[in-house]
């Protein structure tokens, strides 16, 4: 079968791919944003009022995208972030997906509304495995769930922390997507159009393991779950606090991480509570409308815990350039997740892996056309930040 990935020149042209490949409803699950998707849009446009400064004459002829962090050797600056409906992209596409970022030297985090077991995807795959935590409202569960991602060997733990309560996503209500999946008319006609994701995806989970469902849920959460829409279908724990994150942070000994801060005070609290790293994120637009993007509060961040612990960042990573911006405000990373989903739905593992090799073509490139041989020798004089041009240039 042709692999219609290697045909994308870029993240935009794998989006279209998996517009045309996905039925509506899980398209919009994947691609959309919250309410008015106000935060969707603004994180795009923080990037773009962002303008390189580029220096010349100088030789980048024996340049080097690779990083450290938290210790462990990494080819490009990059990690995927989690994403529960990787499985739904692609059969066994959270598999599909870690096989491509193990391929390409980079950690991959698989999330706790993953349609796979995190066992099977360490099992399979291999490579560098973050795991993302949600907290229940029963704590035990999750602390079991904590038990089995350290049994599974995992080296990281993520915190996800902005969501005490399920997101606004109108379009999944309108488009009647739920897991479990439950059949309306719309979304029905919406699968027969789409044949090939259908037969291909769940036409065999449903002759292989049943109906897709959250296969990181203990036993007595995942037989009592009913069909509710896809954002709203995960339990959320309105009532978390710092005190959980320190009861984590005796639990886990390995790397921890808190995602979703976008606080200078919420960082440093988090490195009190003795976190490793931070991740400046929005949630890619998806939970608060109008919060503001990631890119922007991530100078203050850095200023406030960058020699206390590692910061990194996501949300609206198109272009190896965005990252490249990141880097140079002081993230030591960037997450990208609907790119390599985008990548996904297109092709599974090659076109994960096609995905992570657009962004590895991007960064090096940029990285040659501003003078820079190395991530370390980024730094915010390759940035204008201000719109207007400083008259003194």
């Amino acid at each position: 079968m042709k692999d219609i990935s290697q045909s994308a020149y870029n993240i935009a042209d794998l989006r279209e791919i998996a517009r045309r490949r996905l039925p509506k409803g899980l398209f919009e699950f994947v691609d959309r944003g919250t309410e008015d998707e106000i935060a969707l849009r603004n994180n795009r446009a923080a990037f773009e009022r962002i303008k390189l400064r580029p220096r010349t004459l100088i030789d980048v002829s024996g340049r080097s995208q690779g990083i450290t962090l938290f210790g462990h050797e990494l080819k490009m600056p990059i990690a995927i972030a989690p994403t529960g409906s990787g499985g739904l992209m692609w059969y066994e596409g959270e598999i599909a997906l870690a096989r491509a970022a193990a391929a390409a030297g980079i950690p991959c985090t698989v999330a706790t509304g993953s349609i796979t077991a995190m066992e099977r995807i360490v099992e399979q795959a291999g490579g560098r495995l973050w795991f993302q935590l949600y907290m229940w409202p029963d704590r035990s569960l999750s602390h079991k769930l904590v038990e089995r991602a350290k049994a599974a060997g995992f080296e990281a733990l993520i915190v996800t922390v902005d969501g005490a309560v399920a997101p606004n996503r109108e379009y999944n209500l309108r488009n009647g997507y739920t897991i479990p999946f439950s059949f309306t008319q719309r979304n029905v006609t919406d699968v027969l159009m789409h044949p090939r994701w259908l037969l291909g995806v769940l036409a065999r989970y449903v002759f292989t393991t049943g109906m897709p469902r959250y296969e990181n849920y203990p036993n007595e959460l995942k037989n009592r779950i009913t069909a509710r829409p896809m954002g709203k279908s995960r339990m959320v724990s309105d009532s978390l606090n710092w005190e959980d994150l320190r009861v984590l942070r005796k639990m886990w000994p390995h790397t921890l991480m808190v995602k979703g801060i976008l606080s200078p005070a919420d960082a440093i609290l988090a490195a009190d509570c003795g976190a490793d790293g931070v991740i400046v994120s929005n949630h890619g637009g998806r939970n608060l409308d109008s919060s503001q993007a990631p890119i922007e509060a991530l100078p203050e961040v850095v200023d406030a815990v960058g020699k206390r612990l590692t910061v990194i960042v996501d949300s609206g990573f198109r272009r190896g350039s965005d990252v490249i911006k990141a880097l140079a405000l002081g993230a030591k990373a960037v997450l990208v997740g609907r790119p390599t989903l985008y990548g996904t739905a297109a092709a599974g593992e090659a076109g994960a892996g096609r995905a992570i090799a657009i962004f590895r073509e991007e960064i090096d490139r940029v990285l040659a056309l501003i003078g820079c041989r190395s991530i370390a020798e980024l730094n915010r004089d390759h940035l204008i930040l201000d719109k207007r041009w400083d008259s003194t240039d």
